[in-house]
């Protein structure tokens, strides 16, 4: 047994625990609406987005093509080097999101797998460069793809301005026609505004959370596109039907319908788009093996130039990938641990704040009070009247009431789906994340869940998570580099080093010390 095939076996390994603790970051973009609202038991909620995950992860066709040409040009790399990136970019990921889950906050997996490939790939182009004399950036450059951290640098500043503003917008909107209190009008506002909701995630099913999966032929995908208003209108005449039988006759509210059929679309479309952020690398390092060694050529020689061929994945592993990341949402508490960050930061009324504030946070409180008297005092009495009894909160001693109503928990679905469809469309590369938790944002600001006293507060915790997104970058690019350095220099066995440590790191880390001492016991 040589020692890149062992080298694979870890890879492997950690496929499944980069599974592991990405889908315990992930889990709160596609849970957080469903819980915050109470639309269902936490078992039932769970029950969805699992299923959601099993036909996303067995429907996708697994087109691993990011780790292979995404970022660097494998025809400048040989077997060994690339064994190098992939090494790298795997252990600083464990790492990386297993850190994030531990302190409760949310990042981009998406993010965070683009530039440790960058950075493993610049430290690797770089000793490459320097073992031949010849170290430039214009080589550097020619042989990594630059542009691909340029668009997601964009995308993150686009995406958190547009999707907390747009949040905000349709919340407000939507709270104008859904008062607290309710009203007659409300049973025929709730059937046709659940029926465009049905309407606008189906078609987001389709464009985003479908267009990868086994059955969706070319044609199949031009007739979508064609016919994609003929489509909608009639997913909106079912919804209409759905939603008025449901409410006149089962007496179920219809955004109860919404909530659900969201956090089954979202969590398809994470295991169907998003599985290559988990197991693309270790994939492509499996099949670069199965490449040079059918070649004959020494490692250190054989450049990799078939990996800009893009192969899918074996469709076994999609579906263990699957019933990973299903056991991971059923059973992770750091998984909780995210969600609770999220539905506390959205959360009407008082609650247990995880964060504290600080001058920046208080800063902005102030500036945006003083705009919102301005604003107030240009709009006539009776209008500011009107609109402050529609987002008055009742009065309630229930301890158990959920932490937002089903309107913004739909609101939420709708336009996190709307946006990521959107972009999907374009091929931008639009953090989920980042939309679903700046949505959730921008509806809690709009919503007026952020009352004067804990503002701050709620500033507070969105700066720094904020925050958190930019040092993943950071974090993800230093940290892959210079792993790859100590690997590129090192080898063999400084990597399966490397790699006992971040297993290790990772069972303290997940494991109670009660826990750890029974199996050390055993042991």
């Amino acid at each position: 047994m040589d020692q890149y095939y062992i080298l694979v076996i870890l890879l492997l390994i950690l496929a499944a625990v980069d599974l592991v603790v990405g889908v315990s970051n992930d889990a709160v973009n596609f849970l957080n609406s469903a819980i915050g609202s109470k639309v269902a038991s936490r078992n039932v909620i769970l029950v969805t987005a699992a299923f959601g995950i099993l036909v996303g992860a067995s429907f996708s066709s697994g087109m691993m093509s990011l780790p292979r040409t995404g970022i660097f040009n494998p025809e400048y790399f040989t077997f060994s080097d690339v064994m190098v990136i992939f090494m790298a970019v795997m252990i600083t990921d464990v790492i990386l999101l297993d850190l994030y889950n531990s302190l409760g906050m949310p990042t981009s997996t998406t993010v965070s797998i683009i530039f440790e490939l960058l950075g493993a790939a610049v430290a690797t182009s770089a000793l490459i460069l320097f073992s031949k004399g010849e170290i430039n950036s214009a080589e550097i450059f020619e042989m990594i793809n630059h542009e691909k951290a340029v668009q997601v640098i964009v995308s993150i500043f686009l995406s958190v301005a547009l999707a907390f503003t747009i949040g905000a917008i349709v919340q407000w909107l939507s709270r104008l026609l859904f008062t607290f209190r309710g009203n007659r009008l409300r049973s025929y506002f709730s059937i046709v505004f659940g029926a465009t909701a049905m309407t606008i995630i189906v078609y987001f099913l389709l464009i985003k959370g479908a267009k990868d999966a086994i059955f969706m032929t070319t044609d199949l995908k031009v007739v979508i596109k064609e016919n994609a208003i003929l489509i909608s209108a009639y997913v909106f005449v079912i919804g209409l039907v759905i939603s008025a039988i449901s409410q006149k006759f089962w007496k179920y509210d219809p955004l109860k319908i919404v909530v659900l059929m969201g956090t089954f679309s979202l969590a398809m479309a994470f295991a169907g788009n998003d599985l290559v952020n988990f197991v693309g690398v270790p994939i492509s390092g499996f099949q670069s093996y199965e490449i040079w060694k059918l070649s004959g050529v020494g490692a250190d020689q054989f450049l990799m130039k078939s990996l800009a061929i893009d192969v899918a994945a074996p469709s076994t592993l999609l579906y263990i990938s699957g019933i990973i990341m299903v056991l991971t949402l059923w059973f992770s508490e750091k998984a909780r641990r995210v969600t609770e960050t999220e539905v506390k930061l959205g959360a009407h009324g008082s609650v247990n704040e995880k964060f504290k504030p600080h001058k920046m946070a208080y800063a902005l409180v102030s500036a945006t009070e003083r705009i919102a008297n301005g604003v107030i005092d240009i709009i006539p009495r009776k209008w500011n009247t009107n609109v402050n009894w529609r987002f008055r909160l009742l009065a309630d001693t229930n301890n158990n009431r959920p932490a937002f109503d089903l309107v913004r928990a739909s609101v939420n679905l709708m336009v996190a789906s709307v946006l990521i469809a959107f972009a999907s469309s374009l091929r931008l590369p639009l953090s989920t994340t980042y939309v679903s938790f700046m949505v959730a944002m921008g509806t809690s600001l709009a919503d007026r869940a952020w009352g004067s006293g804990s503002a701050p507060y709620r500033v507070a915790g969105v700066l720094n998570v904020i925050g958190g997104w930019f040092l993943t970058a950071l974090g993800a690019f230093v940290g892959a580099g210079l792993i790859a350095v100590v690997i590129y220099f090192g080898g063999f066995w400084v990597t399966l080093l490397l790699f006992l440590i971040a297993f290790g790191l990772l069972i303290k880390s997940n494991f109670p010390k009660s826990y750890r001492r029974i199996i050390g016991k055993k042991s």
